[in-house]
């Protein structure tokens, strides 16, 4: 096989993985920074795809700043997650660092707050999203691999976990 064949699908189409990063951002106070979408309305970290020509770590500070107002520093890898939905969509989660800012909300967050670890999760209704969230709030050290299949635009119970595991 040449260079081409392993890269194409066909002449007309590449393989198409999405590339997301998440963010667990926390504040002095021990605060979890977190949004409500103005998509489905729920709560969830920030993050989002990373453009072409983007590193990971930009693409997720960007996102950081122009969801929330925050200015962030990635610094270690949580967990990598694989929505196998069409278009896939591979997930990296990071632990970030608290640079500065105030939350303000955008085009793309309707609220923007820093919330009690406590009370984090309670906000959160997606299954995907919750799991994320749990996994970043209960980081030991060890990375978690998660595969699963889910409509991410939906609330409703359509999640299916097909792999959990540390790496």
């Amino acid at each position: 096989m040449n260079s081409t064949s392993l890269t194409k699908m066909s002449d007309d189409s590449y393989p198409m993985h999405i590339v997301a990063a998440g963010g667990f951002v926390t504040n002095s106070h021990g605060q979890v920074l977190l949004l409500k979408s103005p998509r489905n309305g729920d709560w969830e970290f920030p993050g989002g795809q990373v453009e072409e020509g983007e590193t990971i770590p930009h693409a997720l500070e960007r996102e950081v700043f122009e969801e929330t107002g925050i200015v962030v520093q990635v610094k270690s890898l949580v967990g990598i997650y694989s929505n196998t939905r069409k278009p896939s969509i591979v997930n990296l989660d990071f632990i970030c660092e608290y640079v500065s800012g105030v939350p303000k909300i955008s085009v793309e967050s309707t609220a923007v707050e820093w919330v009690d670890r406590e009370e984090a999760l309670s906000r959160v209704k997606r299954e995907a999203i919750y799991k994320r969230l749990k996994n970043m709030l209960e980081f030991s050290g060890e990375i978690t691999y998660r595969a699963y299949f889910v409509d991410p635009t939906r609330l409703d119970l359509n999640y299916q976990e097909l792999e959990d595991r540390k790496i």
